[in-house]
């Protein structure tokens, strides 16, 4: 079942996100701008066992897609003289206990070696938990209108051993984004809301992303979230599309739209957000992971060509966002599903997105 708001015809775009929903998505929509115009598409459903489609432009939460935001931000503040790229964090945050060789850039590249307070994930297989996240079943369904101070996150991932040492590795780690969230909000002295909203929102006109605290509601309208979990009844499904997301902080707590992460990622990869030199410092990606500061900067194949990138889940939401070096071609969608401890959505998540690459940016990808 689907619906189309094409402004082009784009068949193939349509197959890709029904598939989507036969591998096991409840819903999604998909904006794709390109040199032949805009398409909008739609597949699936807005709620698990109703007839609604997935409301064009619905508010969604946007995951690590947030990390792009925040980013952004903080590079901004370089431009403006505010923070120094290659500062020591510590500077910045004196009270925090923050080895002193980490610097601001590690920790958005994710080269700080600070333990991931969502719990960590370790070559030989085993997991370190750390707070009540979405690893946790219905423990985190339980608690899941709990709300946790920023500083919390980060004294938990501190008390960990680190992962390695400073800029000696790659490993994604939601505490870093948290320590650049306290760290724009030390150095500014104003929430980073209110930073993000002067140097992004404002500007872009993006009345439909929001950084929302501790406020558990969603605008509306936006496709419903889901979260599976076993207990002694048996499998449970919760529609947990209201939660309180500073479980997550500034790891990906915000909500946006395709539309409006359209407006984003077109904006700041045609240089409209930074100036050209910290643009390019934000596209160098790291050797082990193509991370370069707040994205990933992904080969896109046999063509050659490059996308800039970043996609979020975030208990049954989910955000991709793409697009070329220059902004002249994006991608973003916006999904709905079915999340559980085991993250079994997972394989089908990174299918269709190698496919949605494959078709919007494959064949003549920018270098």
């Amino acid at each position: 079942m689907s619906a189309t708001f094409p402004d082009q015809d784009r068949p193939e775009l349509q197959r890709i996100i029904d598939g989507m929903i036969e591998s096991g998505f409840v819903g999604v929509t998909m904006l794709v701008h390109d040199e032949n115009g805009r398409w909008e598409g739609s597949a699936g459903l807005r709620t698990l066992g109703g007839t609604a489609k997935p409301p064009a432009g619905g508010h969604i939460r946007i995951g690590s897609n947030t990390k792009t935001f925040a980013a952004t931000a903080t590079l901004q503040l370089v431009a403006e003289g505010a923070i120094g790229l290659d500062a020591a964090a510590a500077d910045y945050l004196p009270a925090i206990g923050l080895d002193p060789r980490i610097t601001v850039r590690m920790l958005l590249q994710h080269t700080s070696g600070v333990f991931n307070f969502t719990g960590e994930y370790y070559e030989d297989g085993t997991f370190a938990p750390g707070i009540i996240a979405t690893t946790a079943g219905r423990e985190w369904v339980d608690n899941r209108f709990r709300t946790y101070p920023p500083e919390e996150l980060v004294r938990l991932a501190l008390s960990k051993p680190a992962r390695f040492e400073p800029g000696a590795d790659w490993s994604y780690s939601n505490t870093n984004y948290v320590l650049i969230r306290l760290l724009i909000e030390k150095v500014t002295g104003n929430s980073l809301a209110e930073e993000t909203q002067r140097l992004i929102l404002g500007p872009l006109g993006l009345t439909d992303t929001s950084l929302p605290d501790t406020d558990v509601d969603l605008a509306e309208p936006h496709p419903n979230a889901y979260y599976r979990y076993e207990d002694d009844a048996g499998l449970q499904t919760t529609d947990v599309t209201r939660q309180n997301p500073s479980w997550i902080s500034t790891g990906g707590d915000m909500i946006s739209t395709t539309r409006d992460l359209h407006t984003f990622v077109s904006a700041l990869t045609s240089g409209k957000l930074l100036p050209a030199p910290l643009l390019a410092e934000m596209y160098k990606p790291h050797a082990k992971a193509g991370y370069g500061l707040g994205v990933f900067v992904q080969e896109t194949g046999e063509h050659g060509g490059t996308v800039i990138t970043h996609n979020g889940g975030m208990a049954g939401h989910a955000a991709l966002m793409y697009s070329t070096p220059d902004g002249s071609r994006t991608l973003t969608a916006a999904l709905n599903y079915v999340d559980d401890a085991t993250l079994s959505m997972a394989p089908a998540f990174q299918q269709a997105t190698q496919l949605l690459v494959q078709e919007v940016f494959g064949a003549t990808g920018h270098a």
